[in-house]
């Protein structure tokens, strides 16, 4: 389902915990399913709400590349620009346990930025921290290292899991500091207004919490009014 540059404008404008509330209230998925476990960390909180469609590789990093083994780096850029832009990388790392080599660094971030991504997200490594950072482009990982190894593509374009999540390529990821999730697209148009109402919802609780005197019953009233739905 194609998503406009007017609707990924708006999802950019909400934070990955109320678009993961808003997502809840349509009940298409289990709350326990979408999102990425707390090992994938944002490495750049300041660089805001990433948001793009997945092109997917699989890496290794120990051991040298195996003949016929590698996948051709340059049939890579042509699968990400087969996936509508803006794009992220969503990487597996294969090795056991993952991230000894940065697959990720000033060079492959600025590769990547030319071919219309926004950022990766890896149970890998990443390094060159400031210099991505000032590029702009995303950095969620699970390690940081010094070192890329013997970091290879081994292949892609193929459903991975990153974080607990599977992830198929042209899923549409939403990703800021508090972690990485999976939009599902037919909710794409519905979502800003879903989050709206909770937000409002949220401060209307908020605000009987931080009034002058509140009683116990007076907040029992707010949070079954706020809770009403859920």
């Amino acid at each position: 389902m194609a998503v406009s540059p007017e609707q990924l404008a708006r999802l950019r404008q909400i934070s990955s915990p109320t678009l993961a509330n808003a997502i809840e209230t349509f009940d298409r998925r289990p709350r326990s399913a979408g999102f990425m476990s707390g090992t994938i960390v944002c490495r750049f909180p300041d660089l805001g709400v990433m948001v793009g469609h997945a092109v997917t590789a699989l890496i290794r990093a120990e051991q040298a590349p195996v003949e016929g083994h590698r996948a051709d780096v340059f049939a890579w850029w042509e699968q990400i620009l087969s996936v509508p832009a803006p794009r992220v990388v969503v990487m597996q790392d294969l090795d056991a346990p993952p991230g000894l080599g940065a697959f990720w660094g000033e060079v492959q971030a600025n590769v990547h930025r030319a071919l219309g991504c926004v950022g990766v997200v890896t149970d890998g490594a990443v390094r060159d921290l400031p210099e991505a950072q000032a590029l702009g482009f995303h950095f969620f990982s699970a390690h940081v290292s010094v070192s890329h190894a013997y970091v290879h593509l081994v292949d892609f374009g193929l459903p991975v899991k990153v974080g607990g999540l599977a992830v198929r390529p042209g899923d549409l990821i939403h990703a800021d500091r508090h972690g990485v999730l999976t939009v599902p697209p037919e909710l794409v148009a519905e979502l800003p207004e879903a989050a709206a109402r909770l937000e409002a919802r949220e401060r209307k609780m908020i605000r009987a919490c931080q009034g002058e005197g509140v009683s116990l019953e007076a907040l029992k009233a707010a949070w079954r009014e706020f809770r009403a739905g859920y």
